[in-house]
């Protein structure tokens, strides 16, 4: 079990803001699962994203490993928010009575400007109102996104997302109850680290009932490695990927995309480990952040590995996407 501010996620396992996410029946099996302890729905957008039919992703032969070229849902926010109260309140109703556990949604998002977060997070603040999802909804802003060719993912240029932060942060000053957390991409030296944690240092406040405490409850470490490529000879089956137009000497017909599963697991547990060491060094309100720890849980005994890092959650894509639900079973069987 992981308390991450107002949010309770028991058991500490979930799903990431991927492709396995993206419609209501993929996150009613994810809310069904025994094994989860909480659902994050696939990235969205206030509008919904123009997703590229080249969009896709295949998985190794040589390991549990994934590559894949999507960007953001082409579904709006409003089409999560929806599937989500459906979900909790059918949960609810089919209770009769008697008492249930009710998990907790992280809402996924992603924002280019001030104006349009301000939006989104009102129209997740209008369901958080009803008493039944104050405490059951958490924001992730996703920083991370290798795939959306107009942009490099923000979360690399921490300054840019000053002004992002700070909305959000005004949210949450608003109404402390409000959990927020960054899903940021894999990290590869010691400048980026401390670049992201100058910037989270801006806001820290003081809280008269807790005492010192940041803004931000999580960080989600890591997304995908971007610019990654692969052969057709290096992979076994593709899902999702309609018959390629564009670069068929290559596994995805946008020919490079965002490298995940045990193929980046290494790199995954440096960047979960280094963040909480970090947060550990600075004052309470650092010291609060709570670490989702995602990138090759494909086994076991990567997820110990992932909680000796120093995760207090471990989020899952790959295995996912490879296995169905049932992956979150295989993960619980030493647990």
């Amino acid at each position: 079990m992981a308390q991450i501010r107002s949010i309770n996620i028991s058991p500490a396992l979930i799903n990431t803001a991927c492709a396995w996410a993206s419609s209501y029946d993929q996150l009613k099996a994810l809310y069904s699962s025994p094994f989860t302890g909480a659902v994050t729905t696939r990235t969205s957008t206030l509008k919904g994203y123009n997703e590229s039919s080249s969009c896709g992703v295949v998985f190794t032969s040589s390991s549990t490993s994934s590559l894949n070229s999507y960007g953001y849902s082409p579904r709006p926010l409003s089409a999560y928010l929806g599937w989500v109260k459906e979900i909790v309140s059918e949960t609810i109703s089919s209770s009769n009575g008697k008492p249930l556990p009710v998990k907790p949604f992280i809402i996924s998002i992603t924002a280019c400007s001030t104006e349009e977060l301000k939006s989104m997070i009102g129209l997740i603040q209008d369901l958080r109102a009803t008493p039944t999802f104050a405490s059951l909804i958490a924001i992730e802003l996703n920083t991370s996104c290798p795939n959306v060719s107009s942009t490099s993912p923000s979360g690399y240029v921490p300054d840019s997302i000053r002004p992002l932060l700070q909305t959000l942060a005004e949210a949450h000053m608003r109404d402390k109850s409000l959990t927020i957390g960054l899903k940021l991409p894999p990290y590869t030296f010691r400048g980026q680290f401390d670049a992201m944690i100058s910037l989270l240092r801006e806001f820290n406040y003081e809280d008269g009932d807790t005492g010192r405490q940041n803004c931000f409850a999580f960080l989600t470490c890591t997304n995908t490695l971007g610019n990654s490529l692969l052969f057709p000879d290096q992979v076994t089956e593709a899902m999702t990927i309609p018959e390629a137009k564009i670069a068929p000497d290559f596994a995805v017909p946008t020919v490079t995309g965002g490298l995940a599963g045990e193929a980046i697991h290494a790199l995954s547990l440096g960047n979960v480990y280094t963040f909480r060491r970090h947060l550990d060094d600075e004052d309470d309100g650092l010291r609060g952040i709570s670490i989702i720890g995602v990138g090759g849980v494909t086994s076991p005994a990567a997820l110990s590995r992932m909680t000796k890092a120093g995760a207090s959650v471990v989020g899952v894509a790959t295995l996912l996407g490879k296995e169905g639900v049932k992956a979150f079973e295989i993960l619980s069987a030493q647990i």
